[in-house]
């Protein structure tokens, strides 16, 4: 079953919001999976982020932009579980509170995250991949040597399809291309059933071709996922836009659909220039 849409059931903790809640799963019940509420890290007298509220409605694809410094990459870490933040609240869902939990824990819950550069098996096939990637109880080299069912294999066949890499099924991975590479980690973090997808660059150093096809991709993938890009690449954030949050100095300088985030003049000033 699916976490968003089975947060509910007749055992579980009843709370103030006047329904029963599925201990540890994700309640959207009132339609936002994320929300960072003031969160300030500092790191030496830095503050890396200064009061940052964010919230996320679920299955939207929204864009985070902001030069670099603006807290971006400390962003992610709170959410994931990396950096713990100094003040300040951050729940997946009503009643998930991600500060109190560990990075193993989060990724279970269902927060997947990919970083700029991909990290795949290199030795190992593109479907080997995917199925070392896929969920379950199975040990890496459990994964490696059982025998796959039916269901598996399907769920596998399915998935390269979707990243567009079916031809490359049994090719190493170490011999894709970069945006070929791009396109199986995000598979990879796919067949764990993530709620949350945080995306770091992820058309960094691909060709105008590859970029078209991840920008694809991503609305593919919206509605189904919960999907933050974290770019630099104003075209491809204007392709794939449905809502821009531009950071600066560790909280929210602007919001809202691509083209007044263009046009607003704090935004121009402080990064992206005239």
């Amino acid at each position: 079953m699916n976490t968003i849409d089975n947060a509910l059931e007749p055992s579980g903790e009843t709370t103030g919001l006047g329904h029963v809640l599925r201990p540890g799963k994700i309640d959207v019940s009132h339609g936002t999976i994320l929300y960072v509420d003031d969160i300030s890290v500092s790191f030496d007298g830095f503050k890396a982020l200064n009061g940052l509220t964010l919230v996320l409605d679920a299955g939207e694809l929204r864009c985070v932009i902001g030069p670099n410094g603006a807290g971006k990459t400390t962003m992610m870490d709170v959410i994931t579980g990396k950096t713990r933040p100094d003040s300040g609240t951050a729940f997946l869902g009503q009643t998930l509170d991600l500060t109190r939990l560990t990075e193993h824990e989060i990724a279970r819950l269902g927060i997947g995250r990919k970083f700029q550069k991909p990290t795949v098996f290199e030795a190992h096939s593109v479907f080997e991949n995917l199925e070392l990637a896929m969920k379950s109880d199975k040990g890496v080299w459990h994964s490696l040597f059982a025998r796959l069912d039916s269901a598996d294999t399907d769920r596998i066949a399915a998935m390269l399809e979707r990243i567009g890499l079916k031809a490359q099924a049994g090719r190493p991975a170490g011999m894709l291309s970069h945006g070929q590479k791009q396109w199986l980690e995000i598979g990879m973090l796919l067949m764990q059933d993530p709620q949350v997808l945080l995306l770091d660059e992820p058309v960094a150093g691909m060709t105008d071709e590859e970029t078209a096809r991840t920008a694809e991709l991503l609305q593919s993938l919206a509605g189904r996922h919960t999907i933050v890009v974290v770019e630099h690449d104003m075209e491809f954030v204007a392709s794939i836009a449905r809502k821009v949050t531009v950071l600066h100095e560790g909280r929210v300088l602007a919001e809202g659909p691509m083209d007044r985030i263009q046009n607003d003049e704090r935004v121009i000033e402080v990064y992206l220039g005239r």
